[in-house]
């Protein structure tokens, strides 16, 4: 077993607590990754869908939690894609769904992935085998555009500076590995944070399009609920929880108002009660065990009997 593929699961007693697994509950893990968490609601007894981009992830926890049985599946590919997964294998309806966004900690530790600035390896950063890589980006994008994802995903603010570093140097050569760029990139660095940290960020987004997948997939999966499920969500970037938190609330509050209108209206895309009216982080004990934790926010809905258009 490689235990590389340890996966220590932020906010884990959280999830348990709001998914609530049972022998009569189908759960999806859209983000199957090391099977932290999925290990935990089959420990309780619930069916369990993984899905993974990631072969080699699906691979270690196939086996890992093969105790389980035809309790366990686990499907390669997107969440985004995971309603036609599940259809595929008769599957059109969940008692509960968990996406732990963000990179697993086997693919920040492992070089040839090249998620890590710290660590020499391929400037790849797929979390997947397909598409394009950040050598791919950053060898052929314009400096505009590379401004644009470094402040749009990692909130940059040497953004430009950074681009036009970046075109000036791929002039002479391309860029291969994680540690030219880095080391372009910290020309100068000044402060405790690596320079080069917001940026492998930011194409790491890029690269495997994760706004893109989070904003698809909420509808289509909020869809998959039954009345009672519940949707768990699991951020580590300002923008995803900000993608989120706008969707629970839009579709979780009673009345929305105009100022042309003379009173508020029923809201007429409420499918959602609101379970976490502030996003959950992580308690001090969990902080002080697990460091990767500290950026983890939490934001957990319930699917309403009646439903509404999404």
């Amino acid at each position: 077993m490689n235990s590389s593929f340890r996966h220590e699961p932020v906010l884990a007693a959280e999830i348990v607590e709001f998914l609530q697994p049972s022998p009569e509950r189908t759960i999806l893990d859209g983000t199957l990754g090391g099977g932290g968490h999925s290990g935990l609601l089959l420990k309780a007894g619930a069916r369990v869908i993984g899905t993974d981009r990631d072969p080699e992830a699906l691979s270690h926890t196939r086996g890992h939690l093969a105790e389980y049985g035809d309790r366990f599946t686990a499907l390669e590919g997107n969440f985004a894609e995971a309603p036609a997964a599940l259809a595929s294998i008769g599957i059109t309806a969940l008692n509960g769904i968990l996406l732990d966004l963000g990179v697993s900690s086997h693919q920040l530790d492992t070089p040839a992935r090249g998620f890590s600035f710290q660590r020499e390896g391929p400037l790849d950063m797929r979390m997947g085998h397909s598409g394009q890589t950040a050598a791919d980006l950053v060898n052929t994008l314009s400096a505009s555009e590379l401004a644009h994802i470094f402040r749009q995903y990692g909130d940059e603010p040497r953004a430009i500076q950074f681009a036009a570093r970046i075109v000036r140097a791929r002039e002479k050569k391309p860029f291969t590995t994680t540690t030219e760029l880095a080391e372009l990139i910290a020309a100068g660095r000044q402060g405790p944070r690596h320079p080069a940290t917001r940026v492998f960020q930011a194409l790491r987004i890029a690269v495997n399009d994760e706004i893109g997948s989070l904003e698809r997939a909420l509808p289509d999966l909020a869809a998959l609920l039954t009345p009672g499920a519940r949707l768990a969500i699991i951020t580590f970037h300002s923008l995803e929880d900000r993608i989120v938190k706008h969707f629970f609330r839009r579709h979780s509050v009673a009345e929305i108002d105009d100022p042309t209108w003379p009173a508020p209206r029923p809201n007429p895309e409420k499918i959602f009660n609101l379970l976490t009216p502030r996003s959950l982080t992580a308690s001090p004990k969990e902080l002080a065990s697990n460091p990767r934790s500290r950026s983890a926010r939490l934001r957990v809905v319930e699917k309403l009997a009646t439903q509404a258009r999404v």
